[in-house]
């Protein structure tokens, strides 16, 4: 069998606590991260109750607290979402590309996976049918990221185990 596609043996996903952040921006839309973040995670076995939401006025802070949750040792994993956007002030791609770098360099310097839905459409308008499909995408963005982070948990478990 390949390593890789191993099992922890006493993997118990209803034991383990998850962090999400989000960020208030856009907050109608990015709530549907969540939401299929949760609902995939708890297909699973993962409990609602050990999934821990944290909100930040902006994706900006996100790394900031990412961190920190990483730091306490509560967390087996760190999911953030946030919806960058041009404002038209500044370049958005450049803060989408700022947070995933920390984030990045967060899991690296506390060994705590952190995995992202931090999107920058090319073009959003604040009218219904942007947000009708951001909101749909951003739910898929969040099973997804579920998805990701079910796996990176057990395998995160697998190789400090063997360790």
């Amino acid at each position: 069998m390949n390593q890789s596609s191993a099992k922890p043996a006493n993997f118990q996903p209803q034991t383990q606590r998850i962090a999400f952040i989000h960020a208030a921006w856009h907050e109608d839309i990015v709530l549907n991260c969540l939401s299929g973040f949760k609902k995939e995670l708890l297909a699973r076995g993962f409990s609602d109750q050990l999934i821990d939401v944290f909100a930040v006025p902006g994706a900006y802070e996100i790394p900031l607290q990412a961190k920190l949750l990483a730091k306490s040792g509560r967390y087996m994993a760190i999911a953030a979402s946030a919806l960058v956007v041009d404002g038209g002030i500044y370049r958005h791609e450049f803060v989408a590309q700022t947070v995933c770098d920390a984030l990045m360099q967060v899991q690296l310097e506390t060994e705590v996976p952190v995995l992202t839905a931090v999107l920058t459409p090319h073009h959003f308008h604040e009218h219904s049918e942007h947000k009708d499909y951001f909101s749909r995408h951003f739910l898929q963005k969040g099973a997804e990221l579920a998805s990701a982070c079910d796996a990176i948990v057990r395998l995160t478990q697998q190789l400090k185990c063997a360790l």
